[in-house]
């Protein structure tokens, strides 16, 4: 099993938490649908500017541009009541918040107008970015779109990992590789990524680079060492 699903999806309410936190009955499905849509405005915001003229095409590569340039890995939402907290993860809390705190007030006045809901954003600032899986993708999809070969990319992001402090990292890279004909499957690992320890502090992320001989896909595994179980009280406390 800890070779075919994610690893932070197999160990809710063990050693992770959910990212969306709260309790619904009749408006469940709703709720759902508002998380899904606030993550979307948060993860391709215009922390520079407006870019609301974009369509297509243009659009969707400014929102790829606009994720990467403010270093969002990771929304997070806990509900209570009319109270909405959102929690954005960012290696660039500086550009999040912007000059005097502007940029982050546009965020929660539009996140406001959309849900018609009481939003209060707060900032979790990632100390070490190179530890980070998602955040780590999104280095080799970019130096990959700036034609870097493959294996040194996803080399020289590996060693990266490793000085940071991790214990195990793997990589997997797939698609139309250096722009061969054929589309392949390349894999590198370093150190050791115990999947089935549930104990395992495993982060695990999948994102693409977008070449201009067709789509790579990236995933990648980060083991950062053994964490401490949830307790009892707290997966009650996170389930409520």
């Amino acid at each position: 099993m800890g070779q075919k699903v994610n690893p932070r999806g197999l160990r809710l309410g063990i050693i992770e938490t959910w990212d969306s936190r709260w309790y619904a009955e009749k408006d469940y499905a709703d709720l759902l649908h508002e998380d899904l849509r606030v993550r979307d405005i948060v993860n391709t915001w215009n922390f520079r500017g407006d870019n609301r003229g974009a369509t297509g095409k243009i659009l969707k590569k400014m929102q790829r541009e606009n994720r990467r340039f403010s270093g969002v890995s990771r929304v997070e939402i806990e509900r209570k009541a009319r109270n909405v907290t959102v929690f954005i993860s960012t290696s660039k809390p500086g550009i999040v918040i912007g000059q005097q705190g502007k940029s982050i007030e546009a965020l929660t006045k539009h996140l406001r107008q959309v849900t018609g809901k009481n939003i209060e954003i707060k900032i979790r600032p990632i100390d070490q970015p190179d530890l980070d899986a998602y955040l780590v993708g999104e280095q080799i999809a970019t130096m990959l779109e700036r034609r870097f070969a493959v294996r040194r990319a996803v080399r020289q992001t590996m060693e990266k990992v490793i000085r940071a402090g991790a214990e195990g990292v793997r990589i997997c890279v797939s698609g139309r590789l250096g722009g061969a004909e054929i589309a392949r499957r390349e894999w590198v690992h370093r150190g050791r990524v115990p999947l089935h320890t549930l104990r395992a502090d495993i982060d695990y992320a999948f994102t693409e680079a977008f070449t201009t001989y067709g789509k790579i896909g990236i995933k990648i595994w980060v083991y950062k060492g053994k964490k401490e179980l949830l307790s009892k009280n707290r997966v009650a406390a996170l389930a409520d």
